[in-house]
């Protein structure tokens, strides 16, 4: 009886998993509304849910950049229907802080890589400087009376790589996402922030903030008339990235089901516009390939950080 039991039980769980999805699906977003991350989920879900036949619900859950919603979605039910959606502050995190409850690796299942995409340093249309030569000098004559805002790892060591290779001094304030920090930014308590490329393209289109210089060392195809940092500052390099991720006791063919879904929705010609529109270039990688990538930017991060100066809290 038993094993009759056991064996019904190990077919029920596998009929469960071959109907996934049968009921809503949440994507936990370490960051706020309004934020690249967020952004990327949202159509995303919009995507997933239309191909899979249930909705998937976005929990924005921010703080501590991003380890309260990865120690969340680590910790929970392995079943498919909590997933995580982190920028690569989850590659950050292990750099930043001496403890974390979780490990960015082992503690999650790779389902696919999403897009990439560049910040952008920006201050206010009335701000003196005009352009990126006129801003480093600006902050060179003002070292020390200066202060910047960041909201994610990203734009956390994009102001401490422009403090330590221009040698300037800035006052650094954190955030619990960049839409915040901009909003200080345009109420003149902070002197410039980096954006995300969506959220910089947006602001710079509404005339309230101005765009000086991308963070890749190459020009960016969607905002061509931004010139890298690396033309002032050179060797100056830091983009961003998006990965799906469940825990890591998910079953497999619920992660090859997910991540088919996503490869075919990045496949669209529409789902690339609608990243585009959002400052996001598709970027694709299958589970196993996303898995390396992940293993590799906790190396990559792990330099920046130590370059930048920045010490773990």
């Amino acid at each position: 009886m038993k094993r009759l039991l056991a064996a019904l039980a190990v077919l029920f769980v596998a009929q469960a998993q071959a109907q996934y999805p049968t009921k809503p699906v949440k994507i936990v977003v370490p960051f706020p509304a309004g934020s690249a991350t967020d952004l990327v989920a949202r159509v995303v879900g919009l995507e997933l849910q239309s191909s899979l036949g249930q909705p998937f619900i976005i929990e924005n859950k921010p703080g501590a950049q991003g380890s309260i919603a990865s120690d969340q979605v680590a910790k929970g039910a392995a079943d498919g229907y909590t997933l995580l959606l982190p920028a690569n502050t989850h590659a950050a995190v292990p750099s930043l802080y001496k403890k974390v409850p979780y490990d960015a690796v082992k503690d999650f299942a790779p389902i696919a890589r999403i897009s990439t995409t560049s910040l952008v340093l920006m201050v206010r249309t009335d701000y003196p400087p005009k352009n990126l030569q006129e801003f480093m000098a600006y902050a060179k004559a003002n070292s020390g009376k200066l202060s910047a805002g960041y909201g994610s790892s990203s734009s956390q060591t994009s102001v401490s790589q422009l403090k330590k290779m221009a040698g300037i001094d800035v006052a650094e304030i954190p955030y619990k996402g960049i839409p915040l920090a901009v909003n200080d930014v345009l109420g003149k308590t902070l002197d410039f922030t980096f954006v995300d490329l969506g959220n910089a393209l947006a602001q710079a289109k509404g005339g309230k903030l101005r765009g000086l210089a991308v963070t890749e060392k190459e020009r960016n195809p969607l905002a061509p008339d931004w010139p890298p940092m690396a033309t002032v500052l050179p060797g100056y390099d830091i983009s961003a990235w998006f990965v799906l991720l469940a825990p890591a006791a998910t079953p497999p063919d619920v992660i090859q089901k997910l991540s088919a879904a996503t490869m075919a929705a990045l496949a669209k010609p529409e789902m690339r516009e609608k990243l585009a529109a959002i400052g996001m270039v598709p970027a694709p990688l299958k589970p196993a390939e996303t898995g390396a990538f992940i293993q590799a930017q906790v190396v990559h991060w792990a330099r920046l950080i130590k370059e930048a100066g920045i010490q773990p809290e």
